[in-house]
């Protein structure tokens, strides 16, 4: 499998494309996490919340058994103190789910915060590197020597702008027929550039 490109300039652009990817997905870990925190700190009065149901449950429990121990009255005294417990209950509830739903956001906005600018760059990123990595693997297994380079001298007739065959010869295909070493290296060149390769040097004329 061929990763990279021959030619030094193109290399070059694809090294730092990998390296601004491998960056860019660090940095949008990094936001993410920033945001989990940032949000996750609303949890503080939520917890807060909590712990004063809690504390104002256990209060008025321990009042209301106080109570209870007030001779004739202690039942009639102790019922406020359960019903004010009952409410130190449902304060405490209400605080644990604000702080489950506080954890939930914080963990959704995170995700998408990391998430999505990664796959919006990959999504736009991967399928050039795919295309380049297959193109020039494919390319290079037929690419043994300048006996090989006739095949990509009939692709670069096929695809190639005719302005760019135009500038090897007036007449590329009729040379290529020909079998003329020079311009089938020339038209090779076209093609093997496009796919990121080094072509074999220019035949020897003599």
């Amino acid at each position: 499998m061929k990763l990279y490109a021959d030619l030094p300039g193109r290399r070059a652009t694809q090294v730092v494309s990998d390296l601004f990817t491998a960056g860019w997905v660090i940095a949008c870990t990094y936001a993410g996490r920033v945001v989990h925190d940032s949000i996750a700190t609303l949890r503080t009065p939520a917890a807060g919340l909590s712990d004063a149901g809690s504390q104002l449950q256990s209060g008025m429990n321990s009042a209301g058994d106080q109570m209870a121990t007030v001779p004739l009255v202690g039942e009639q005294l102790q019922g406020p103190f359960r019903e004010a417990a009952r409410t130190g209950v449902a304060l405490a509830q209400a605080g644990t789910d604000l702080g489950s739903a506080v954890d939930r956001l914080a963990l959704a906005l995170g995700i998408a915060a990391a998430v999505i600018p990664i796959v919006v760059w990959v999504l736009a990123w991967l399928p050039v590197r795919w295309r380049f990595v297959r193109r020039a693997s494919a390319a290079q297994r037929f690419l043994d020597g300048p006996a090989d380079l006739d095949l990509f001298a009939l692709r670069a007739l096929a695809r190639q702008p005719m302005h760019r065959l135009a500038r090897i010869c007036d007449d590329p295909a009729g040379a290529w027929r020909a079998a003329d070493p020079a311009v089938v290296h020339e038209l090779a060149v076209l093609e093997l550039r496009d796919c990121g390769l080094r072509p074999p040097p220019a035949p020897t004329i003599g």
